[in-house]
């Protein structure tokens, strides 16, 4: 029989699909290596010695090297793209039935390594550890100002996940607003908290930990399983032991674990599944939500391995064709090389 499940944060609906349910090897099915990509390539605008192709960078980690020149480990830059902009008014204007306003906010590169072929699953700890370290930086700052109302930081790997640039970035965009999926999340966070006096991710992380069988990787300070709902095969979440609403308030001491264990598990996905296109973003609650003992950071990651049809666009549920239990023995046990 197939299965519905629901989320118990969002209250979303999934079908887990088990009459025609993939096996985890399934996947690998008709799936090559990954291209071999030239550790630096002269026309790409990330690499080192082009920095003059992007614009001024607004945050870098660097080896005493002055800005926008080589010599950098990570980079950050405005966007040359940018889906919103810092200059504009952020007042909503009435036109007959409908609103607008205009696309202000800020829209940011964090270029993650010097090195063209290195995904972010093959850096060593230590780089990762600087993304991090630049991730926090940059979303201190944005979320700092009272007009950035919600912060988002995201990572798009591969075509399927909607990359057009191969070279190792994630992004990172600062809205006026705060989309209604994610007030819609915060919402029922806010009602499970009015309920019963805890935070429902809290609640999650403490059953996962107690039954064990969706658990992909934990250390001290984080924990990573596949959820009950999973809305892909191979959906993994990572959460903090320690509740904290937003990302900025990870602290210095948990920084180093949380690179760790990112790392870790987008290795099992590399090796395990031959490097699979994903799309990876941190949940944290609004600007104006810090402090807030009902929601709780967490970073999503979603493998592009089937695509949404029909029956999601019109529906707005997912339909899974994998059991998440079987996703998360197999990455369990995925024995990445040490490096």
């Amino acid at each position: 029989m197939p299965e519905l499940r629901q989320d118990y944060a969002t209250k979303e609906w999934v079908i887990i699909a088990t009459e025609r349910a993939k096996r985890p090897h399934d996947f690998l099915k008709g799936r090559s290596e990954p291209p071999q990509l030239p550790p630096h390539d002269p026309n790409c605008p990330f690499c080192p010695g082009n920095e003059h192709m992007t614009p001024p960078e607004t945050f870098a980690i660097r080896d005493g090297t002055p800005p926008n020149t080589p010599g950098w480990r990570v980079r950050v830059v405005p966007n040359k793209f940018p889906a919103l902009v810092p200059n504009g008014r952020p007042q909503r204007v009435r036109l007959g039935l409908y609103l607008r306003m205009d696309g202000v906010g800020h829209h940011e590169v964090i270029i993650e390594s010097p090195e063209h072929d290195k995904t972010l699953a093959l850096l060593p700890q230590w780089q990762v550890e600087d993304v991090i370290r630049a991730y926090r930086a940059r979303y201190q700052t944005l979320n700092s100002d009272p007009a950035n109302e919600l912060v988002l930081i995201f990572r798009n790997q591969g075509e399927r996940a909607g990359t057009s640039l191969v070279h190792p970035h994630s992004q990172i965009v600062a809205t006026p607003i705060v989309p209604v999926p994610i007030r819609r999340t915060l919402y029922e966070a806010e009602r499970h908290y009015d309920a019963l006096g805890r935070c429902v991710f809290c609640d999650i992380l403490e059953h996962e930990l107690e039954c064990k069988e969706r658990i992909v990787a934990e250390n001290r300070h984080f924990v990573a399983f596949v959820p009950y709902a999973a809305r892909v095969p191979f959906e993994v979440h990572i959460l903090p032991r320690q509740h904290q609403a937003t990302f900025g308030e990870l602290p210095d001491d948990q920084l180093s674990a949380f690179a760790a264990i990112l790392r870790l598990v987008l290795r099992k996905l590399y090796f395990g599944l031959k490097n699979p296109d994903y799309n990876f973003a941190i949940s944290t609650a609004p600007h104006y939500s810090q402090g807030e003992p009902h929601f709780h950071w967490h970073l999503k990651i979603l493998p592009r391995l089937t695509t949404p049809a029909g029956f999601e666009i019109g529906s707005g549920m997912y339909i899974n064709v994998a059991l998440p239990e079987e996703n998360a023995k197999f990455l369990r046990e995925v024995e990445v090389p040490e490096g």
